[in-house]
């Protein structure tokens, strides 16, 4: 396994090997290459009291260079680690409550798109460590197997008598609206991957004998548009806009599944923060080189929602059978573009005093940074605390701390 990290404004790779796997009890990491003169980790499960368990992480480790690695890097090292240890329990013990609260529900058979995405990727361990069966939806049909199930954006499911029956079905597959201008063709390609694809997937699942119970189908908050400072709940209207046209169609395409009895819930993401990808992993290279700054006027909203709080509404979406129709999946707490600027560089404790204005960024990004960048949406999750969600991360700060391992 190889992990990419940072050590300051510097990538490092670090290249570690999996040793005396028991399932459910204990695994070893050793480290192969990378930071450290040597690394041991260890952890265990330890059964406890009742239905209660021990998580238990032994690390054994050195530091390079030494006696003058000890000196200059030892307490930082250390900080660092239990800082980080004590994010990854916080993380366990929050799934396994959530887990917990849903015993006595059943377990499902769930097909996803998009699972190696940066939201899949987090979902499929969630659900899968919470007894549920997962199917990943892929595009290759020499891909497909007893785990994965063949489809194709424009024509659905390429075998539907293959797949058998299923509960429910999460939709996350999408071409990224952030990865270059938006030129013509690039704007036909992000709307076709979401309305076409969406509307083949849920005909193919309409035709089946017997089709899934729910669909959860991402969406975004673009929905909105720029709307200022006006809180906006999933009953507001759509607002003007390439991103707000492509939305509504994007949602208008489930209509296939509802009609066919279908429990269709619509996830408007916000901003989801992970340092593994999306905006945040953007933003990283610069503020710690300390070429951060606010974007345009700094008086944006920017909806975020941390990683983990992103999957766990996807799985309360599954599990909640009243809640259908729009759900904003952002935290209670937006915060302007200047609060988020301000906070990412005390966290990283990097200066953030070099602006991009307006015009810059338009000359940048073109269209994308009306819409994505200069844009103000303040979402409020309405249908998730109304359904009695449980947010992780309420404050900026502490999810970015939580994130990056800062202590």
């Amino acid at each position: 396994m190889t992990i990419r990290m940072h050590l300051g404004p510097l990538p490092v790779h670090w290249t570690l090997e999996h040793r005396d796997y028991v399932g459910g009890r204990r695994f070893r990491d050793v480290q192969v290459s990378g930071p450290f003169r040597s690394w041991e980790h260890t952890h265990e499960v330890h059964p406890a009291a009742g239905d209660a368990a021990i998580l238990e992480d032994t690390i054994r480790y050195e530091l390079p260079l030494g006696a003058a690695g000890r000196a200059v890097g030892q307490s930082m090292a250390q900080r660092r680690l239990v800082h980080l240890f004590a994010h990854r329990h916080a993380v366990t013990r929050h799934d396994v409550e959530m887990h917990a609260r849903h015993a006595k529900g059943e377990t499902m058979r769930i097909l996803i798109s998009g699972a190696t995405g940066l939201v899949g990727s987090s979902l499929v361990p969630l659900l899968t460590t919470g007894g549920h069966e997962v199917l990943r939806l892929r595009r290759s049909s020499s891909s497909a197997g007893p785990s994965a199930v063949a489809w194709d954006p424009r024509v659905g499911l390429t075998d539907p008598s293959s797949v058998g029956s299923f509960d429910a079905v999460v939709h996350l597959a999408g071409e990224s609206i952030a990865s270059g201008r938006w030129t013509a063709a690039r704007k036909e390609l992000i709307r076709a991957s979401r309305v076409e694809g969406t509307r083949r997937l849920c005909e193919s699942m309409a035709e089946l004998p017997r089709p899934p119970a729910t669909l959860v189908c991402a969406s975004a908050i673009g929905y909105y548009g720029n709307r200022g400072e006006e809180e906006l709940d999933e009953s507001a209207d759509p607002g003007p806009g390439f991103l707000a046209n492509v939305c509504r169609a994007w949602e208008a395409a489930t209509e296939p599944a509802v009609k066919a009895g279908i429990r269709v819930v619509h996830v408007r993401f916000g901003v989801v923060l992970s340092p593994r990808g999306g905006a945040l992993a953007k933003m990283l290279t610069p503020f710690r080189l300390g070429a951060g700054g606010v974007m345009g006027s700094g008086r944006q909203y920017m909806s975020w929602v941390g990683i983990d709080d992103a999957v766990r509404a996807i799985q309360h979406c599954l599990i909640t059978a009243n809640l259908s129709g729009p759900v904003n999946v952002v935290s209670p707490s937006p915060v302007t573009n200047a609060e988020f600027t301000r906070t990412l560089g005390r966290v990283l404790r990097r200066p953030t005093i070099l602006p991009m204005p307006a015009f810059a960024a338009r000359l940048a990004f073109g269209e994308m940074a009306d819409e994505l960048l200069l844009a103000s949406t303040r979402a409020i999750p309405q249908r998730l605390i109304e359904t009695g969600f449980r947010f992780q991360d309420v404050a900026l700060e502490d999810c970015l701390r939580r994130l990056l391992g800062a202590a």
